[in-house]
């Protein structure tokens, strides 16, 4: 992956060069379908994704939490916390994202550290 990509993305833009040439050397690009589960509530949370394009609804039970989109993160609060999934991400229309694997976020800590920072800042926005 280009790492020059990974800087168009609001929540990576700015980072040093180094930071993003390390997350970019263990993103994977995946893509889902229409009405295709990114992550479902209760699972074991093994990755996180960064949205780059399409939407997606987050619910949790039969409680309708949101939407998110392109830059929006999801599946942090299970690999950067609990270990499960706090909620199910269904994609609305077809979504392509960047995968991090928790192993990835945890090598990213000592390569990237700026990078997982922020990744912890989605996540406590989400825990208000």
């Amino acid at each position: 992956m280009d790492a020059r990509r990974l800087a168009t993305i609001t929540l990576f833009a700015g980072l040093p060069e180094q930071e993003l040439d390390a997350l970019a050397s263990s993103a994977a690009e995946v893509e889902f379908d229409e009405g295709e589960a990114l992550m479902t509530e209760g699972d074991l949370g093994h990755c996180l994704f960064v949205v780059e394009s399409g939407t997606a609804v987050v619910t949790s039970g039969a409680e309708k939490l949101g939407d998110v989109g392109p830059g929006d993160v999801v599946g942090e609060i299970a690999v950067l916390s609990s270990g499960r999934r706090t909620a199910s991400v269904v994609a609305k229309t077809p979504i392509r994202a960047l995968r991090w694997f928790k192993t990835d976020v945890w090598a990213l800590e000592g390569r990237a550290p700026e990078s997982v920072q922020r990744l912890r800042v989605a996540l406590d926005g989400h825990r208000a």
